[in-house]
């Protein structure tokens, strides 16, 4: 049986891997890297499915192919929900996330339980040949932590702290986070809404 060719529009390895997981082996996922694509993508978007549809149009016009994009980012209520949209550029975007990290701890010093709710959300677009885009939502509701715990996962993870597991999602294994993740629930919402069109 042929896999199903999807490209997946991001830089990212670590988003890469997390796809590859969680769609399995009848999926073939292509990176822009893999493909020797190149596309200078502003991403302009108000929002995260803004900038979703930009990135996920921008590949699917230079590639020809079905596009999956996704935008997504680590929202805290105490700030403003920052760093949002800008979770990737926060701080620069060569600066490390333990960097960054330590940032947004130090900012919500003193900040007291009750109001250190915070979330990761994922919007992915998927833009056909034909001209159809579709968008799926996930979005994990939790609190920022006191300090960074975890080796696992990239980016946020180690300050995300979900209350009822008792633990960031930078201590949890890969496979228990894509079951909960933002990125997790968007993609499997995506994968239904395909096969509901038959595309994939």
């Amino acid at each position: 049986m042929s896999k199903k060719r999807l490209v997946f529009a991001t830089g990212n390895q670590g988003k890469v891997n997390e796809f590859r997981q969680m769609l399995g082996e009848e999926y073939e996922i292509l990176s822009m890297k893999e493909l020797g694509v190149e596309v200078d993508i502003v991403e302009d978007g108000a929002t995260f499915e803004e900038n979703a549809i930009i990135k996920a149009k921008a590949v699917m016009e230079a590639t020809g192919e079905m596009v999956l994009a996704d935008d997504s980012g680590f929202e805290v209520d105490c700030l403003n929900k920052e760093p949002g949209i800008y979770s990737a550029r926060y701080m620069g975007e060569d600066t490390p996330y333990s960097v960054k990290n330590a940032e947004l701890l130090r900012r919500c010093e003193g900040v007291p339980e009750e109001k250190r709710d915070a979330r990761f959300v994922c919007v992915i677009a998927c833009a056909s040949p034909d001209g159809t885009v579709e968008t799926a939502t996930g979005v994990i509701e939790g609190k920022i932590a006191h300090e960074p715990k975890g080796e696992n996962g990239f980016g946020y993870d180690p300050i995300f702290y979900l209350p009822e597991r008792g633990c960031t999602t930078g201590e949890m294994l890969p496979e228990d986070k894509n079951a909960i993740s933002h990125r997790g629930i968007a993609i499997r919402k995506m994968v239904e809404l395909l096969k509901k069109k038959g595309s994939v």
